[in-house]
C-alpha cells in the first residue's frame, strides 16, 4: 500500500503472529545508506525560503522523493537541510525506485 516514491517501497514485508494468533504484517527495518557511496547529482547552496520538496523535485523529479536529498546528506531530519541559506546539500542521481 505504499507509493512508489517511499523510502519503504522496496522493503521486505513480514509477518508477525501474536499470542492470539492474529497476522500482522509489517515492513522490515530500513538501514540509511552511506551518504559517500550515492552517486552525486550536484551540490545545491539553499537560499532564504528554499524547501526541501522544492529541491528534491527540481532536482530528483519529485517532491515526494525529499528523503533521497536527507540519505545523501546523512540527515534523520528533513527541516534541517533547508533551514540554514549558504548551506551546501549534495542532491544524489535521481533513483526513482530508491535504489542507489
Amino acid at each position: 500500500m505504499l507509493s512508489e516514491a517511499s523510502r519503504y517501497y522496496n522493503l521486505e514485508t513480514a509477518n508477525f503472529t501474536d499470542a492470539e494468533g492474529r497476522i500482522v504484517a509489517y515492513k522490515r527495518r530500513r538501514f540509511l545508506p552511506q551518504s559517500e557511496k550515492l552517486k552525486l547529482l550536484l551540490e545545491v547552496t539553499v537560499t532564504e525560503g528554499d524547501r526541501l520538496d522544492a529541491i528534491a523535485n527540481k532536482y530528483i523529479g519529485s517532491p515526494e522523493m525529499f528523503w533521497q536529498l536527507c540519505d545523501a546528506n546523512n540527515t534523520m531530519n528533513p527541516f534541517d537541510l533547508a533551514a540554514t541559506p549558504g548551506k551546501q546539500i549534495r542532491v544524489p542521481q535521481p533513483d526513482i525506485q530508491g535504489n542507489f
